[in-house]
């Protein structure tokens, strides 16, 4: 006869003293501890005196961050980058992912506060919750928030940009443009590996001085282009593969089909639509990580929310694509493709 496990206090306690763990994670992001250790193994006191830690603060932060598995430290004291740590939080590698994260420091952690509020009133808690003005127009009147936004929206989609461009089949494609595509993340991995195609972004035009920076420094600027403009009332330009990433997360259902509608009447016979987010899976009980982007939904905009692949499926079938294929990729998203 099998004995059952405690029941113990500890998940729950860690889950809701989660907030610490995630705190200290954002504050050595925004430190720059990870690009600090980048070009190699440094004692406590360097660290500390590179990036401004208190001596009160530096051993237990440091080593919080070892317990974290972010850091190792060797028994000689010297700190190193875990190897994930190294590839995707030095902000000097093109993999750099830690936009999202800065975002998240600067932006989120404040606005999850409001939660309950967000809870039981149904309405968005950040920076145009009390002035009932349009989010993106406001966010680009400030140049850092906006800059913050747009590297944070390009680092959730740079893990997923590689994955996305391996997954599906580019043979005999030509030109690519992301939707609402930020910086381009997803294009310009698509273009690194099939110098054939070209490509570009649709976008608020405040986005294109940032677009540009991002483009020129991976060499891309002669195929990678920027389209000023409001997928809601501007022509799509021409293109045999649209990607819609994160986007239709923003918007209420109606608004979700006016976009798909839109792309299956741009894209010429054969075209693709590849549509990825945070999905929630069908049975809704697994994707924890879906859920917690729809709860932010929820607090960042006026009726966004996730949305599961059976819901997708059935508004893509409804606006005219066949061929409607999901496609799991990694940390909780899924692409679908969907052709004409």
């Amino acid at each position: 006869m099998s004995v059952p496990e405690p029941i113990t206090p500890e998940p729950i306690l860690q889950l809701g003293l989660g907030f610490m763990a995630s705190k200290t994670l954002l504050s050595a992001v925004e430190l720059g501890i990870f690009t600090a250790l980048a070009g190699g193994g440094r004692d406590r006191e360097s660290i500390a005196a590179e990036v401004g830690l208190h001596p009160r603060s530096s051993a237990d932060f440091l080593d919080a961050l070892v317990s974290l598995g972010l850091l190792s430290r060797d028994d000689d004291g010297v700190y190193h980058n875990s190897p994930s740590a190294d590839v995707f939080l030095d902000r000097a590698k093109p993999s750099y992912m830690g936009g999202i994260l800065d975002m998240a420091n600067a932006r989120l952690f404040g606005f999850w506060d409001n939660l309950t509020l967000a809870l039981r009133t149904g309405a968005q808690q950040n920076e145009v919750t009390h002035t009932g003005a349009p989010f993106f127009a406001t966010l680009s009147q400030d140049p850092v928030a906006w800059r913050n936004f747009l590297n944070g929206m390009n680092g959730v989609s740079t893990p997923l940009a590689a994955a996305l461009a391996a997954d599906f089949d580019w043979t005999g494609r030509q030109h690519v443009v992301d939707l609402g595509g930020a910086l381009g993340a997803v294009p310009a991995a698509v273009l690194a590996s099939h110098p054939d195609i070209t490509g570009g972004v649709f976008e608020l035009p405040p986005v294109q001085p940032v677009f540009e920076e991002f483009v020129a420094a991976r060499g891309l600027a002669d195929r990678l282009t920027f389209h000023g403009g409001d997928f809601f009332s501007d022509p799509l330009p021409a293109a045999d593969v649209y990607v819609m990433g994160q986007i239709l997360h923003d918007w209420d259902v109606e608004k979700r089909r006016f976009l798909l509608q839109k792309a299956y009447d741009a894209l010429p016979a054969g075209g693709t639509l590849i549509v990825y987010d945070a999905m929630i899976d069908d049975d809704r009980r697994h994707n924890t990580y879906g859920f917690m982007v729809s709860l932010n939904m929820l607090i960042d905009t006026e009726a966004g929310s996730e949305y599961t692949v059976a819901d997708l499926t059935r508004w893509m079938e409804s606006a005219g694509f066949s061929k409607v294929d999901a496609r799991p990729l990694i940390g909780g998203y899924t692409a679908v493709h969907a052709t004409k």
